[in-house]
C-alpha cells in the first residue's frame, strides 16, 4: 500500500471530487468595503464594534480567511476588469474610472495615458472561461465594464450596466437592466432575491457573479437601521446601517444555498473591489483609502468556502484578484485560454496549504484622482505604481517629482510598519534600487504606459 504525503493526498482527493461533481462558483463582490469595515468576530481581521455582521462572521469562520488579499486597483472599474480577466490593468487597458485627468487642469504636471471605458470584446471573462466546461452563468448587480455583461459571455444579466453606482438604493431605481420593484424596495434586498431565484433557474454546474452596489455611495439604508446604529453610537450611522443590511442579505443568500442543497458543492468567494471610501472607512489599521495605493486603498476582506475541500483557517499569504481566473479554471476543469495572465493558481494553497512561491504584486495607476487627501494638496492620488516583494517590502513610485525635482519614491517594511508611517527609502537605498529595477522590468513586461510631460 502506497502512503501519499498529506498535501498530495488532499490535492488528489480534491481533483477526484472535482471530476465526479464539478462545483458551482458564487462570487460575492461588495463595492467599496474596506479591509476592516466589517464587524468584530472575523478570523484574522479586525472589525468595527458598531458594525453588526454576525452572518458574515459565521461564514468567515467556516472559510479560509485570506487576510492579505489585494484588489488589482484602488478603484472599481480597473479592479473589476482584472477580476474578470485575470490580466493586469495595462493589459486590458482600463486604468481608472472615467477620465484619467480628473481634477483641475492647472494642478496636473503630467499627461496621463488614455484609459479604456469598457472591457474590450476580445477579453475573456470568467463566464467565457467556464463555458467550455459546461457551466451556465449569470451576473447580478454592478457591472461597470460596458453596457451589458451578456456581451462578455454571461447567459443572464440582472442589474448590470455601464453605471458605477445606483441613483437610489430604493425603488424606483432608474436602472435600465433592472425593473423597478414596489416603491421603497431596497436594492440590496432586491439583488439578493434575484440571486436566490437564480439558484433554481441556473443549470448546474453554474457560475454566478453577484456584485452588490452597496456599500458605495449614496449612503442610504432603511431608516430604522440608521436610527439603531445612531443609538448604538456608530460614528457613521448610515454607513453602519448599509454594512448591516449587506450582512442580513448575505445571510439570507447563504441560508438559501443550504436549503437548496447547494452549499456543500459551491465555492463561495466573498470579497470587495477596492478599499473603503475615505469619509466613512475605518482607518485605524491601514493608511489610505479608495483611490490610493496605500494599503487601505487596495487591501480587501476576502473569505473563501468550499466545505470538505477547503479547511477553515487563516492564511497570511499575499493574494490578488488576478489569481481568481486561473484558480477557477483549475477548480472547474476549464481549459486556460492561450493568453497572457497575471495571476497564480491558488487551488493547491486553498485545499492543501501548499505554500505560495515568493512573488511580486504590482499596482499601476498612472492617473489623477481628485478628492480629499491627507497627502497631496489637490488629489486623492497623483500617477503612481506600487510593488510589494513577497508581501514585505513595498515601494510606491509617484511620477510627479518633488518640488526640488527629485524622484518621489517611498519604501515601507509592511511586516514592521503596516500603517506605512516610516518611509525607509533613505535608510535602505540598495533595497530601494533593487525594487525599482523589478518595477521597471514589470512595466516593460506588461507594456505599461506612464505619464508624459505636459
Amino acid at each position: 500500500m502506497t502512503i501519499l504525503p498529506l498535501a498530495l493526498a488532499g490535492i488528489l482527493s480534491f481533483q477526484q471530487a472535482s471530476v465526479e461533481e464539478p462545483p458551482n462558483v458564487l462570487i460575492v463582490l461588495v463595492d467599496d468595503l474596506g479591509w476592516a469595515d466589517l464587524g468584530v468576530g472575523l478570523p484574522g481581521t479586525p472589525g468595527v464594534k458598531e458594525h453588526r455582521t454576525p452572518h458574515i462572521a459565521a461564514f468567515a469562520k467556516e472559510s479560509l480567511a485570506c487576510i492579505r488579499t489585494y484588489s488589482a486597483a484602488p478603484n472599481c472599474a480597473p479592479s473589476r476588469a482584472t477580476l474578470q480577466t485575470g490580466r493586469a490593468t495595462p493589459r486590458h487597458g482600463i486604468l481608472t474610472v472615467g477620465s484619467p485627468k480628473r481634477g483641475k487642469d492647472e494642478h496636473r504636471l503630467l499627461e496621463p495615458p488614455k484609459s479604456r471605458r469598457s472591457l474590450a470584446p476580445e477579453e475573456i471573462t470568467l463566464a467565457e472561461l467556464v463555458k467550455p466546461a459546461g457551466y451556465s452563468t449569470a451576473h447580478v448587480g454592478k457591472w461597470h465594464l460596458g453596457d451589458d455583461p451578456k456581451t462578455q459571455g454571461y447567459d443572464i444579466n440582472i442589474g448590470g450596466s455601464r453605471s458605477g453606482h445606483p441613483k437610489s438604493y430604493f425603488s424606483p431605481y432608474q436602472n435600465p437592466s433592472l425593473a423597478d420593484g414596489p416603491e421603497g424596495e431596497h436594492l440590496t434586498t432586491r439583488l439578493t432575491n434575484e440571486a436566490i431565484g437564480l439558484l433554481d433557474r441556473l443549470e448546474p454546474p453554474f457560475l454566478m457573479h453577484l456584485a452588490y452596489y452597496t456599500v458605495h455611495t449614496p449612503l442610504q439604508a432603511p431608516k430604522e437601521r440608521i436610527e439603531e446604529r445612531r443609538a448604538a453610537g456608530a460614528k457613521h450611522p448610515k454607513y453602519a446601517a448599509m454594512v448591516e443590511s449587506l450582512d442580513t442579505e448575505f445571510g439570507r443568500l447563504m441560508a438559501a444555498l443550504a436549503e437548496k442543497g447547494l452549499a456543500d458543492n459551491t465555492l463561495v468567494v466573498f470579497t470587495s473591489d477596492n478599499g473603503g471610501s475615505e469619509p466613512v472607512t475605518d482607518k485605524t489599521y491601514l493608511r489610505g483609502y479608495k483611490g490610493t495605493l496605500d494599503e487601505g486603498g487596495i487591501r480587501v476582506p476576502t473569505f473563501v468556502r468550499l466545505p470538505n475541500r477547503i479547511r477553515p483557517s487563516v492564511t497570511p499569504e499575499p493574494q490578488q484578484h488576478a489569481d481568481l481566473f486561473p484558480t477557477i479554471a483549475a477548480l472547474t476543469g476549464a481549459p486556460l485560454p492561450d493568453i497572457l495572465l497575471d495571476g497564480t493558481n491558488l487551488l493547491p494553497h486553498w485545499t492543501a496549504r501548499t505554500p505560495l512561491s515568493p512573488r511580486n504584486l504590482v499596482w499601476h495607476f498612472p492617473c489623477y484622482l481628485e478628492g480629499k487627501s491627507d497627502r497631496f494638496p489637490h488629489w486623492r492620488t497623483t500617477p503612481a505604481t506600487a510593488l510589494t516583494e513577497s508581501g514585505r517590502w513595498k515601494i510606491i513610485q509617484y511620477y510627479e517629482a518633488t518640488p526640488t525635482g527629485d524622484p518621489h519614491i517611498e519604501l515601507y517594511d509592511l511586516h514592521n510598519d503596516l500603517q506605512e508611517v516610516h518611509d525607509l527609502s533613505a535608510k535602505y537605498p540598495e533595497k530601494l534600487g533593487s525594487l525599482m529595477r523589478e518595477l521597471v522590468t514589470w512595466r516593460k513586461g506588461v507594456g505599461a504606459k506612464v505619464p508624459a510631460p505636459k
